[in-house]
C-alpha cells in the first residue's frame, strides 16, 4: 500500500519537533480524517534555513509533513511556495489515492507558513498558486 520511501519517512521523520521563535508558523488541518499539520520555519535573507514540523495524524500525513520540510529547506521562499503536493507525493514515491489530501496539507501548511512570516514583515500575502506570488 506504501511505498518504502513514506515507511522510511513515517518511522524516520525528519525535523519533527517544535522550534523556538519561528519566523512564520502554518497549521492547517482537516477535519473529515483529524490530521493536523503544524509548519515551522526560520528564514534568514529570504531563504528557509529550517523547517520543523508537529502533526497528529495518520502514516501518510506524517511522511508528507517529513518530506515536505526536506523539500524546502535551503530554497527561497518563492521556490518553496511553488512545492506542490504532487511534489511532495513525488518525492515519496506516490501515496494511495485516498491519502493524497496528506500532500495537500503539506502544501498548504508551507503557504499558511510562508504567509505568516510574510504578515510578520508588513509584506503582503501571497495567494494561492501564481495569483500574487512575484515572478
Amino acid at each position: 500500500m506504501y511505498s518504502k520511501k513514506v515507511m522510511d519517512h513515517f518511522m524516520n521523520p525528519r525535523n519533527v519537533g517544535e522550534m523556538e521563535n519561528p519566523d512564520g508558523v502554518g497549521e492547517v488541518g482537516n477535519p473529515k480524517c483529524g490530521d493536523i499539520m503544524r509548519m515551522y520555519l526560520k528564514i534568514e535573507d529570504n531563504i528557509i534555513q529550517d523547517a520543523k514540523f508537529m502533526t497528529f495524524g495518520c502514516g501518510a500525513a506524517i511522511a508528507s509533513s517529513s518530506m515536505a520540510t526536506e523539500l524546502i529547506k535551503g530554497k527561497t521562499l518563492e521556490d518553496a511556495w511553488d512545492v506542490s503536493n504532487k511534489a511532495v507525493a513525488d518525492a515519496l514515491e506516490g501515496l494511495p489515492s485516498i491519502k493524497m489530501h496528506c500532500s495537500v496539507l503539506a502544501e498548504e501548511a508551507i503557504h499558511k507558513a510562508i504567509n505568516d512570516y510574510r504578515q510578520k514583515q508588513n509584506l503582503s500575502l501571497w495567494g494561492e498558486k501564481e495569483e500574487e506570488k512575484p515572478e
